[in-house]
């Protein structure tokens, strides 16, 4: 088998995700530990107990959604013989789980990470006052007629982009809350099969994100990144990297570049890629690794007891 880690990204937030880890492994514990520490914030108590609204938060859910990959990571390299360093051929993550995955492969430290995440994320809510941005799924479409309905529905001055490549017929468009609405009726028009509006609290991976990817710039400029143990894969490009300047650049780049995530997984799949290995909370990754290629195959790993499943089959 040849494997290749993945980070799930915003939106696999849930109340109560990574209290069993935590309860179960003192290795769990101490990461979740060292993300309250680094933030100066009961997160962990925020991430079992609620509520969710707070959660939710981009600035909540993002630390806190690594977290769980790490912790998840943790447990599963001192559980066994199994580790990224021997095991993966490559990591990747959807947006901020890029971050997870740079953290999980020696690139980034937690504490580094969280601190980070905590930035980026109220970057990314403060870049657009609530309202005026928007985010729909387009379902049905291929990537070049999505960027023909963007391009289309954005029209006066407003902006509208292909914000990530999810599968294929998955595309989420990004910009202002006009435009994608003009998006979702012109999505319609060409045949998507579904076309809706999706909760979000920020436009995010589109143009209108500058001022949060100026803000992820200087945060970065000083960070200490080192080459992951092994290649990333990243959102911006679809392509491998481990200089660490390139890193720092293509992180500073992805706030408002289009997560490429069909293209990345396709890329690992020509590279030999024969096993997806989800890390952390939810199992978005996984079902859309079977949307892009059914003999690609998928596995999640968010608790103890898929561990310790997983474990069993290495």
């Amino acid at each position: 088998m040849s494997w290749a880690y993945v980070f799930p990204g915003q939106g696999s937030q849930a109340v109560g995700m990574g209290k069993d880890l935590h309860d179960t492994f003192s290795e769990a514990k101490e990461v979740f530990q060292e993300v309250d520490e680094a933030l100066q914030q009961s997160l962990s108590k925020l991430m079992f107990e609620g509520p969710e609204d707070t959660l939710t938060l981009t600035e909540n859910a993002q630390p806190a959604l690594m977290a769980v990959s790490l912790a998840a990571t943790r447990v599963l390299e001192s559980q066994s013989s199994v580790s990224i360093r021997t095991t993966a051929r490559y990591v990747a993550g959807h947006s901020l789980g890029e971050y997870s995955a740079l953290a999980a492969a020696g690139s980034l430290s937690i504490v580094d990470t969280a601190k980070l995440l905590k930035i980026r994320g109220k970057a990314m809510q403060e870049a657009v006052p609530v309202g005026e941005g928007a985010m729909a799924a387009l379902i049905g479409l291929d990537l070049d007629v999505a960027q023909e309905v963007a391009s289309e529905a954005a029209r006066d001055g407003q902006v509208c982009a292909a914000a990530n490549d999810n599968a294929p017929g998955q595309i989420v468009v990004s910009g202002h809350a006009a435009a994608v609405e003009r998006a979702v009726e012109l999505a319609k028009e060409k045949g998507a099969k579904r076309a809706i509006m999706l909760t979000v609290s920020a436009p995010f991976h589109c143009s209108l994100m500058q001022p949060a990817a100026d803000v992820m710039a200087q945060a970065l400029a000083d960070v200490e990144i080192a080459s992951p143990v092994v290649p990333l894969i990243a959102n911006a490009t679809a392509a491998s990297v481990i200089d660490p300047d390139d890193i720092r650049r293509l992180l500073v780049s992805q706030v408002t570049a289009m997560v490429r995530w069909r293209e990345s997984v396709g890329l690992m799949r020509e590279a030999g890629v024969d096993t997806l290995i989800e890390v952390g909370a939810g199992k978005v990754l996984t079902g859309l690794a079977r949307r892009i290629d059914r003999e690609l195959t998928a596995v999640s790993l968010q608790g103890p007891a898929d561990i310790e499943e997983f474990l069993k089959t290495v």
